[in-house]
């Protein structure tokens, strides 16, 4: 490289200044724990268990019902156990009757629910999203297990009809 072209770029860099980041080291590692904190804080971190299952061609049989199996390790602690269930217009009644039998360590119990779905002008009472409909129900509230262990929870659908049509979704949620 002759001196001349060695002196116009040496003059030519006297004028740059060193290109920084916006964000650099610790300002990154802040960005992303901020960006992390953001993703998470929209997670249920308080759920035990979050079931969902598919009804295939939406007709739920008695045979086939929502399954929950889980633990409880903290019983100083209320709980609150939710059955879910998205239903389509298909739907032909305004309630549900629902068998529940709650597995515990010491022992069995069924209960039989009755969930009310529209008014009585046939409007749905469930959140809607084009033709689906989608409900939570409470099984238990604020309720203290007595025992740690492994419980379960199993929803029947108890309607006449089986296959019950127009029933898309069933779940179980225990938080």
């Amino acid at each position: 490289m002759n001196k001349l072209v060695r002196n116009t770029v040496a003059q030519s860099l006297i004028g740059v200044r060193k290109v920084s980041f916006p964000f650099a080291g610790k300002e990154l590692f802040q960005l992303l724990c901020l960006c992390c904190l953001c993703v998470f804080s929209a997670c249920n971190f308080n759920a035990v268990i979050d079931t969902n299952q598919n009804i295939e061609n939406n007709q739920w049989l008695y045979a086939n019902p929502a399954k929950a199996d889980f633990e409880i390790k903290d019983i100083s602690r209320p709980y609150q156990a939710n059955f879910k269930l998205r239903i389509s217009n298909d739907y032909r009644y305004a309630n549900l009757y629902v068998l529940v039998n709650f597995k515990q360590p010491k022992g069995n119990k069924k209960v039989r629910y009755q969930f009310k779905l529209a008014k009585a002008d046939g409007q749905w009472l469930g959140k809607g999203s084009g033709d689906l409909y989608t409900y939570s129900f409470p099984l238990l509230k604020n309720h203290l297990f007595t025992d740690t262990g492994k419980y379960s929870i199993e929803v029947e659908q108890n309607m006449r009809d089986n296959p019950l049509v127009g029933v898309s979704d069933i779940g179980i949620e225990v938080k």
